[in-house]
């Protein structure tokens, strides 16, 4: 959660902050702030509750100046989203600034420490207390050197608190100078031509620079406008190892362009985005999957007798998916754990138990204990996500990155599709190291090979179901029914109704409608059931009548071909036929549109909708 980004250099702070800032409000958009110096004894500090928006008006405003600045956008844990309790925040003395991500566990005994010895505070936030803490190990030292003193002061007050944090402090006695420190949530160093950033998330400064140092746990940086060092606070204060790395994606990529919001354009790079994750990896020379990222031997994979999925959200949906189509495909025991429960149980595993963890950001705090859990137990653990240079790709034992370029949007959908695909290349893979033929093999290539363009014919329903959406935006609530691979598509669809549209809504198998879900159904609960072409089909149809005996409409996605649907609902979509194991990368998307256009019929922010942040980076 939150955003931070900094700067150091010749030019003005405040537009590339403000820039950094709009480009990071995926992150949080509760509060946004920013802090300059500019050379005086003073530190401007500018802080609006609310988007950045009205962050950027103050700022017009007061027009500061400074060529060295931190900033702030928020997504709130301890106190309501407030101008007092926005960042930057001040210590005692007025002179030091800071902005954090993350949580400070210990805060409320710290607090009060420092109320006995004097502080006054002026919001109810854990990082005020932080600032404080700095300030007083700051003025307390009798170190002549600034840049030293104040790096000192921010190793002396890490030492006390429990949490996490991404930070980035300045100091009105040490101009020139910003430091940063992460432990838990995500910070990385951008290089420039004697300019410097620091930021949360590399999507804020890709516009200025696509050279970025990634900080590790325990790390420190100190900036000036003329370099940068990193020490680990791990091995006493001494230089760290570190690894300049390029960003895949320009600043263009990371645009909304002619849409009318990021969700709705990433819907649409789906059948880009697929190929971007099969490419290279699929040959038909062995009719195989190469997923060398793996960092595993053929023998090695061929021990595997046991397969565990982590992850949360959109991709425990997509792990869900991943259960089915391994087992289908290569008979793996395979089970789903959601991360976030995984490191609080005790889940038996042997030496042939593989783990991965599932992750667009790679930065989820729960999936990266997970990951960390499972590494402490020495389960081999390997990372599915999207960002390049992300904590759990970093930290896991290999795994492959899923490449479908940056999404801003909060609901999650093209990383959705690109994680299951992934999935379904182990699923192959493993497949083909056990019984799969490679008859077989090259007939999975040409099936998966053409889904982009299957998906593509999808898109150009979007008039009659953005009409359907139309039809259902008032409802009380909805119901998402499917079966097999296509029950974790159901629950993902419900997500995606309840993120984006705030109606509540719940996924279910079909089959369950009898034990329970049926007492819901009434005239003003829709049903969404997905019922492709596939074994299930005729029970499906059985459950959707049950449904319309109830009075409870129905919306059908299905298979092209099988328009008896069309007998017991106007409300159908269709996408084209395909394997049973492949269809969850066709029937999520109508559920995308539809959440999507049900959405902006309600008048809601589809990109930020309200309480929730892209990147989960606190527990």
């Amino acid at each position: 959660m939150c955003g931070i980004v900094g700067y150091i250099g010749k030019r003005q702070a405040s537009p590339i902050l403000l820039d950094g800032l709009s480009r990071l409000e995926y992150r949080g958009y509760d509060s946004a702030g920013i802090a300059l110096l500019n050379g005086s004894p003073d530190v401007t500090i500018i802080k609006r509750a609310g988007r950045i928006a009205n962050l950027r008006e103050a700022v017009g405003e007061l027009n500061p100046t400074g060529s060295a600045g931190i900033s702030h956008t928020r997504w709130a844990t301890h106190g309501a989203p407030t101008d007092e309790n926005a960042h930057p925040h001040r210590d005692q003395s007025g002179k030091l600034v800071l902005v954090h991500n993350g949580v400070i566990e210990n805060y409320q005994t710290l607090r009060d420490q420092l109320i006995a010895q004097g502080d006054t505070f002026e919001s109810q936030t854990d990082t005020e207390v932080l600032a404080h803490l700095v300030g007083r190990y700051f003025e307390a030292s009798d170190e002549t050197d600034g840049q030293t003193r104040l790096r000192q002061a921010l190793q002396a007050a890490l030492a006390k608190v429990k949490g996490t944090y991404g930070i980035a402090i300045m100091h009105a006695d040490v101009p020139g100078v910003i430091i940063g420190a992460r432990l838990g949530s995500p910070l990385v160093v951008g290089l420039g031509d004697g300019e410097y950033y620091l930021a949360s998330d590399v999507s804020a400064i890709v516009a200025h620079t696509r050279d970025v140092v990634y900080l590790n746990d325990h790390d420190l940086v100190t900036v000036t406008s003329d370099r940068y060092d990193v020490s680990s606070m791990a091995s006493g204060g001494g230089a760290a190892q570190v690894k300049v790395s390029r960003i895949e994606f320009t600043a263009d990529d990371a645009d909304k362009g002619d849409y009318e919001h990021y969700m709705l354009k990433e819907i649409f790079e789906q059948p880009q985005s697929l190929r971007n994750t099969m490419r290279g990896r699929l040959s038909r020379d062995d009719g195989a999957a190469i997923l060398g990222g793996l960092n595993m031997s053929p023998q090695e994979l061929r021990s595997i007798d046991r397969i565990i999925l982590s992850g949360c959200g959109t991709a425990f949906h997509a792990a869900m998916v991943g259960e089915y189509v391994i087992e289908t495909l290569a008979r793996i025991p395979t089970e789903v754990e959601i991360a976030s429960e995984f490191r609080y149980r005790n889940v038996p595993s042997d030496k042939d138990t593989l783990q991965f963890v599932l992750s667009q950001s790679g930065e989820t705090i729960d999936t990266l204990a997970a990951l960390r859990e499972a590494r402490r137990k020495g389960i081999r653990c390997l990372g599915i996500v999207n960002s390049v240079g992300s904590t759990i790709a970093r930290e896991s034992d290999g795994g492959c990155y899923i490449h479908a370029g940056p999404e801003i949007g909060v609901a999650a959908t093209k990383t959705f599709t690109s994680t299951v695909m992934m999935v379904t290349l182990l699923g192959m893979l493993f497949g083909r190291i056990h019984h799969l033929s490679s008859a077989d093999g090259l007939e999975m290539i040409d099936e998966l090979e053409a889904i982009p363009d299957k998906i593509a014919s999808i898109l150009k329903q979007t008039d009659k179901i953005k009409a359907i959406a139309q039809k259902h935006a008032n409802a009380e609530g909805m119901l998402f029914m499917g079966r097999q691979a296509n029950y974790p598509v159901a629950m993902e669809g419900a997500l995606k109704m309840k993120e984006i549209s705030y109606i509540y809504a719940s996924g279910h198998p079909s089959a369950e409608l009898k034990h329970g879900i049926i007492a819901l159904v009434k005239p003003d609960m829709p049903s969404v059931f997905i019922a492709p072409d596939d074994a299930v089909f005729d029970k499906n149809v059985s459950n959707i009548e049950e449904v319309l005996a109830r009075k409870g409409p129905v919306i059908a996605v299905t298979t092209e071909g099988r328009t008896e649907l069309e007998r017991l609902t106007e409300d159908v979509i269709y996408v084209p036929d395909c394997p049973s194991y492949l269809s969850p990368l066709l029937t999520v998307i109508p559920l995308q549109l539809f959440s999507y256009y049900v959405a902006v019929a309600r008048g809601c922010d589809v990109d930020k909708p309200r309480n929730l942040a892209k990147s989960v980076t606190v527990e």
